[in-house]
């Protein structure tokens, strides 16, 4: 884990104060810069040491075999692996002979600063040489928001206690060595070396590479240039070959004299344009970004997120700690949506390998609800890309004898890629995931374009998969047999409540949007009589309850099933999933995570306010959190139910999940969908933030740990402003018409809120909370972290 005070508290940075190199890896998580399109890694800029390298473009990837003890029909026979692309982020450094390392010598002081406002990762270091020369060495590196093939590093050397000769060498290199990341020799060979050489060029201050991959057939173009500002008689010369290209700068220093030289990195990949024309597209790229130069896109970068932040801060009176960590979630979320254009967010981002980058339901269900409502434009082109990948789907279902769309459980581009069916496959959850985002983005930004160009496709082919799925038993009922929802540990179930509730609002909302556009959803094939059986199926979902204990069960059964043996489960077996067999698992309650309560949150319609509050204790007791999609989920229903102490405390184990590495595997890449759940923990659960019904609706009330809690969302044309107090709250409109009126809910009140006059009104005493729930022995959230480690 990463020790405490690694990071100081800081309301708008993430500052690195020494370098740990125990936790080298995690820090490279943290510290990667991404606009969606282009992400690096926050490698040392020498290269070396390094936990674990990695440059990726969104959406390239390479085919790799997927391993079966026993393969049946209907498996997918290939995965997709993001690829590690040609490195440009290294500027190796020689003092008089002595390569900078600072593994060797001594290293004065080091400190990097990630920059929420600036979006920027800066690092200054102090270091003396083994031979006694001493250097500091400022280098700055942002990866532009405003043009997205560009990244850039600012890289400046000072001479300390005397005269030295200094040689710099910027370099592009492709199939960087990697540490091994699969245990199947036939992945690990595919992933080695994944590129293949296709031309090398080389320039008076920089050049390029163009390959690629050898299954996959994609193609990826990397440039770089410098402009170089040294003293007299600096050198600057380049050289390549078919994997690196090298620009080599030389001068003497003074003490007191700076070398400083811009690194121009540039990046294009596709599958169908041309070697020219993907050359071309990256020297266009190189050109535009010297016309602005450094100062330029750095003011670019800085006005691109003072524009972000004015509409997404989320400000946090009494816990630092919260402060810092949902502005870091809100930057990475940013970061990986905001130039993916129409490609998918992965688990991970740009930030790391981890998951091999795909993308699962976590964007719909996570990542997209918070761009919804902060920055619409980038779930917007979540939502195109998902229509873009709907013959993959369409071909899927064909696959399992199903009608509509089956969306894949993990994939990049299109095709499912897990090879664990249970988990996989049968996860069907995601058609209604993706459904609901399109649901909620059109509620909230009233885009009828995007519905008619593929919202009502997506619904229409969603809905489809559930009527065919699912069946009427004898009865009238509405079942869908044999399904995994959220919770991996309860697999290949019956009637799993969340999967039924969100098919339910996915079947509704599909037959009003087709009755609203009726000649459109005629071209899609969709009679009255077809609309009506979605109504129906609604209508007659089949919602499992056990009357015995009077809660709902998270399948049909479940509250049967055999109790596991948490007393008995050492703390060192955690997390299950790889101590027990999942045979053990599958036929006991433990909840790996959030499932009935998740339904709780995105369809609290469903279920009366004393429901929620018996299933949330019931289930408490069973959920042990192996997955950090759980702690968000649970900070909101925790803050509804009436425990507002203990989702505080689900809150922080959110929001801390990287910054702290409290999952241990934060050296893969930052978990996407925590950060994202950070800002629901707050702005859901104690803003109380809901939509259910088309009307924006707020329950408002703080932990006794919280003075104040400000955020901003974007209805419509709208900015709102919520800033809730512990006995009050103020609803105010910003960027809006004089003659515009937001009508919403505070604790069940309708109120009207216009651009000149702000509402104040009371928050309501809080009802008595009952017994304090209770997590399995050793899985309580924790609040106060230990001493030596985080």
């Amino acid at each position: 884990m990463i020790r405490e005070r690694a990071y100081p508290v800081e309301p708008w940075h993430v500052r690195e104060v020494r370098l740990d190199m125990d936790v080298l890896a995690q820090s490279e998580s943290v510290f990667a810069l991404s606009n969606g399109h282009v992400g690096l890694r926050g490698n040392l800029d020498e290269g070396e040491p390094h936990g674990l390298p990695g440059t990726y473009l969104n959406s390239f990837y390479e085919l790799r075999p997927l391993p079966y003890a026993e393969a049946g029909f209907g498996f997918p026979e290939s995965g997709q692996t993001i690829v590690n692309v040609t490195n440009g982020k290294l500027i190796r450094l020689l003092v008089d002979d002595e390569p900078l390392d600072v593994r060797y010598g001594e290293l004065l002081s080091h400190e990097r600063v990630l920059d929420l406002r600036a979006g920027t990762l800066h690092r200054e270091l102090h270091w003396r040489s083994p031979a006694g020369r001493e250097v500091k060495v400022r280098s700055t590196r942002l990866v532009s928001f405003t043009q997205r093939s560009v990244a850039m590093i600012n890289y400046e050397v000072e001479a300390v206690d005397g005269p030295i000769r200094l040689i710099l060498q910027s370099e592009l290199v492709a199939n960087e060595t990697l540490p091994a990341q699969s245990r199947d020799p036939r992945v690990a060979a595919v992933l080695e070396s994944p590129l293949q050489a296709e031309e090398e060029l080389t320039t008076d201050d920089g050049g390029l590479l163009i390959h690629r991959t050898k299954v996959s057939g994609l193609r990826v173009a990397a440039a770089m240039a410098h402009d170089v500002h040294g003293p007299e008689r600096t050198t600057i010369e380049s050289e390549g070959y078919e994997d690196w290209v090298r620009t080599t700068v030389g001068c003497v220093l003074k003490p007191g004299q700076t070398l400083r030289v811009v690194k121009y990195l540039t990046y294009g990949w596709s599958s169908r344009r041309s070697l020219p024309a993907l050359r071309d597209q990256v020297g266009a790229a190189e050109a535009a970004a010297r016309l602005d130069g450094w100062d330029g896109l750095r003011r670019e970068q800085r006005e691109y997120l003072d524009e972000f932040w004015d509409a997404a801060d989320v400000r946090v009176e009494g816990d630092p700690e919260v402060q810092q960590a949902v502005r870091f979630g809100l930057f990475h979320v940013l970061q990986a949506g905001a130039r993916a254009e129409r490609r998918p967010i992965s688990a991970k981002g740009l930030t790391g390998p981890g998951y091999d980058g795909h993308a699962f339901w976590d964007t719909e269900m996570f990542v997209l609800p918070v761009l919804t409502y902060t920055q619409p434009s980038a779930a917007r082109d979540a939502l195109y890309w998902r229509h873009s990948t709907l013959a993959q789907a369409h071909e899927r279902a064909r696959t399992l004898n199903l009608e509509g769309a089956a969306f894949p459980w993990r994939t990049i581009d299109g095709p499912e890629s897990s090879a664990y069916w249970p988990a996989g496959t049968a996860a069907f959850h995601i058609a209604a995931d993706v459904a609901d985002a399109l649901r909620r983005y059109l509620l909230v930004t009233g885009d009828d374009t995007l519905e008619q160009e593929i919202g009502l496709e997506l619904l229409v082919e969603t809905a489809r998969l559930w009527r065919s799925l699912g069946h009427h038993d004898r009865n009238g009922q509405f079942h869908i047999d044999g399904v995994t929802g959220p919770d991996e540990y309860t697999a290949v179930k019956d009637d799993n409540i969340y999967t039924n509730l969100m098919a339910q609002r996915n079947l509704l909302t599909a037959a009003d949007c087709a009755m609203r556009r009726r000649d459109q959803a005629f071209d899609l094939g969709v009679s009255e009589e077809e609309a009506a059986a979605w109504r129906d199926a609604a209508n007659a979902m089949h919602v499992p309850y056990d009357e015995d204990l009077d809660v709902h069960a998270q399948v049909e059964g479940f509250t049967r099933l055999q109790e596991w043996d948490f007393e008995h489960t050492p703390p060192e077996k955690y997390p299950l999933l790889l101590h027990y067999p999942y045979f053990d698992l599958y036929r006991k309650q433990v909840i790996k995570q959030a499932d009935l309560v998740l339904a709780m949150h995105w369809r609290g319609d469903a279920f009366t306010g004393e429901q929620k509050v018996r299933n949330f204790l019931y289930y408490e007791r069973r959920t042990v959190r192996d997955s950090s999609l759980s702690a968000c989920t649970q900070a909101v229903m925790a803050a509804e139910v009436g425990h507002p102490e203990l989702a505080h405390r689900y809150l922080r184990e959110a929001a801390l999940m990287d910054l702290h590495d409290l999952s241990e595997n934060t050296r893969d890449g930052v978990h996407m969908a925590s950060l994202a759940g950070a800002w629901m923990a707050l702005v859901a659960g104690f803003g109380g933030l809901r939509d259910h019904d088309g009307t924006l609706s707020f329950s408002p009330r703080l932990s006794s740990r919280l003075s104040r809690l400000e955020f901003s969302l974007q209805w419509r044309s709208m900015h709102l402003r919520v800033d809730v107090r512990p006995h009050q709250t103020t609803y105010s409109l910003r960027h809006a018409g004089p003659d515009a009126v937001l009508e919403l809910r505070h604790h069940g009140e309708t109120i009207r809120v216009t651009r000149d006059q702000p509402v104040t009104v009371p928050v309501p005493p809080a009802h008595p909370s009952g017994p304090a729930p209770e997590q399995p022995p050793g899985r309580a959230p924790l609040l106060h972290l230990p001493e030596h480690a985080t």
